[in-house]
């Protein structure tokens, strides 16, 4: 039997305010725990909630950016559960009346097509603390500097087949959260957390079958590794005679674990009801007005403009439109360079190769986008090859020179161009390889293309990499006849 695997994501995106959700609490990441929890997050006796303006700008932001539809009345509710890490004993949230409603957002597919993701709704609400499990002996501990920060819940429709897809969705719902500055995107400081509901049915099949929902993945790798093997799980259980049921699963990346949490509850097992101490939110279209006027340029227009104002491919747009960081990064590169198409092949090759061997973003790389361009232009001006370029980037990299001029006068790799030179070389790689020299003469047109590499690659070699490669192929050309 054929199956396949239906997938919806719901996300918890953690807004950028300096402020929480409801009381003026700092959010700041990496304070001493339990310094940045006040009174209103702790739910005490006589305090009152305020709603953080800006947490609501920064839900209405996100809900222009999906071009989704706005609720003018919005309502916040209390969800009650009793968890260690959850002060109050219930968490303020929304259910009936989200501030945002139906959207979508599209991703492209291998054969370029667009997939159409349906985001359901989007609500706000506050998050809970956090337990810590790993420096207590037999116990854990409670940090409640989180409790009260403010989040948005995306959640979409079950559109997804498949792992890619999710991953693919994930991606682009980072890159938009971030270029509209209402996250920093940080996944590792807990800042986009994926909660993945997957379900498995024969294909063809309309009816959804019993699905299970895994929290907290905050990488794209280990989301892509629990889908697939969770849809693994779950058709291997059908088929040897078992049920899947409703529950809620976690999954380890480090030790590629997945188990059983918790059986799953229903919405009626919370216990919803409105907040008592909290009018409803009314948006007014002057509100709307402004923040439409303010918005940023999306991911979508910025590609089409790489595309058509600098003529780059649409692969190489996609991957370079997306993160605000790379995209700030490329455009500062390519006007520094005064070349776009190397400084995208440079932004997404060699930069990208050594940001992933030493683990760092491209925010932090050591290499700054100014001092790429002053490399990328050297290279489009002939004073160096592309393969001392190379060097010049490592040494650029280990801090061994401000910027590219000052390295390669320091290593003097500057490029031959001169003729005379060049043919020198030329003839003595000629006279130490006769042999190859009469089979290349004696070789018909087709044959001769491949046999003058071997002449390149011996001059080049002879030359330390600093002959100028098309000179050396127009003279070896020449010289060979």
């Amino acid at each position: 039997m054929q199956w396949e695997a239906v997938i919806g994501l719901e996300i918890h995106v953690q807004l950028a305010t300096k402020t929480k959700i409801f009381s003026g609490a700092s959010t700041a990441f990496g304070a001493e725990a339990n310094t940045q929890a006040c009174a209103v997050d702790l739910g005490l006796p006589g305090t009152l909630p305020v709603v953080n303006d800006e947490a609501i700008n920064m839900a209405l932001k996100f809900g222009l950016g999906i071009d989704a539809e706005i609720n003018k009345i919005n309502v916040f509710e209390r969800k009650n559960y009793f968890y260690p890490d959850l002060p109050k004993g219930y968490q303020t949230t929304q259910l009936e009346k989200p501030i945002v409603g139906a959207g979508h957002v599209d991703i492209p597919q291998e054969d370029g097509t667009l997939h159409r993701v349906r985001i359901h709704h989007a609500h706000l609400e506050e998050d809970a603390g956090k337990s810590l499990h790993e420096d207590f002996h037999g116990m854990s501990g409670i940090d409640l500097n989180r409790a009260g920060t403010p989040l948005i819940e995306i959640v979409t429709e079950p559109d997804m087949r498949n792992a890619k897809q999710a991953v693919a969705f994930a991606r682009k719902l980072h890159a938009i959260v971030t270029t509209l500055g209402i996250c920093d995107g940080e996944m590792a400081q807990g800042s986009m957390r994926f909660d993945v509901n997957v379900s498995v049915r024969p294909m063809g099949q309309e009816e959804l079958g019993t699905r299970t929902e895994t929290k907290n993945l905050n990488s794209f790798k280990f989301m892509e590794r629990a889908i697939n093997k969770e849809i693994e799980r779950q058709i291997e259980l059908i088929e040897d005679g078992g049920t899947v049921i409703q529950e809620t699963r976690l999954y380890n990346g480090d030790t590629d674990v997945a188990r059983s949490m918790r059986s799953k509850e229903e919405a009626n097992d919370y216990r919803y009801f409105p907040c008592p101490d909290l009018l409803p939110v009314v948006i007014e279209d002057s509100r709307l007005e402004k923040l439409r006027a303010d918005m940023p340029e999306m991911p979508e227009a910025r590609k089409a403009r790489f595309i058509s104002d600098l003529g780059l491919g649409d692969y190489d747009a996609e991957v370079l439109s997306g993160e605000v960081t790379t995209a700030n990064y490329f455009e500062a590169s390519a006007k520094a360079g005064g070349d776009a198409k190397l400084a995208a092949n440079w932004v997404m090759g060699e930069l990208a190769k050594t940001l992933n061997q030493n683990d760092l973003e491209i925010k932090d790389s050591p290499v700054s986008a100014e001092v790429l361009g002053g490399l990328i232009a050297r290279i489009k001006d002939n004073t160096i090859s592309g393969k001392i370029a190379k060097q010049v980037f490592e040494a650029l990299w280990k801090g061994e020179g401000s910027t590219a001029d000052e390295i390669i006068e320091k290593k003097g790799l500057k490029q031959v161009t001169d003729t005379g030179a060049i043919e020198a070389i030329i003839d003595e790689v000629l006279a130490n390889n006769p042999a190859q020299v009469e089979q290349y003469k004696a070789a018909d047109e087709a044959k001769r293309g491949k046999m003058v590499g071997f002449f390149v690659g011996q001059t080049m070699k002879a030359s330390k990499g600093k002959a100028n490669p098309g000179m050396v192929n127009q003279l070896l050309k020449k010289k060979l006849g």
